[in-house]
């Protein structure tokens, strides 16, 4: 029993530790574990306080949860410097009329939207426009 209160106990130091790379204050997040063919994928989805909108910050695969966890935190402490950023502007069908805009950080314009439509109808968002922002 105690090498699994001990795994708990690293799962959630690894989770804080994600959290606090992040600093995301203001923005929740989610961390997904589900199976895959025998390894465990973790999805880590932020929340936007602002428009309740949840999307894709990125995936990893892992032999277990730490190993999934580990490899976030590797993704997380390297994505600034190897990915862009794109901006978003979009309007939900089914909720408002009212712009919204929403920062990506990936490799390309493609995997920005598979973020941006991830856990979600495509057809229920109308994109306007997608831009690659400057480097800062």
């Amino acid at each position: 029993m105690t090498g699994q209160m001990d795994s708990h106990a690293e799962i959630s130091r690894l989770q804080k530790q994600i959290e606090n790379y992040i600093d995301n204050d203001k923005t929740e997040l989610v961390f997904d574990f589900k199976s895959l063919d025998g390894k465990i994928q973790l999805d880590l989805i932020t929340v936007n306080p602002f428009h309740r909108q949840s999307f894709l910050f990125n995936s990893s695969i892992g032999v277990d949860k730490m190993d999934a966890l580990k490899k976030m935190m590797d993704y997380v402490k390297s994505h600034r410097e190897k990915e862009n950023t794109y901006t978003i502007q979009w309007v939900d069908k089914s909720a408002t009329d009212d712009l919204q805009t929403s920062y990506f950080r990936s490799k390309n314009m493609y995997e920005a939207l598979d973020k941006f439509y991830y856990g979600r109808d495509i057809n229920s968002i109308n994109i306007f426009s997608i831009t690659l922002n400057p480097l800062s």
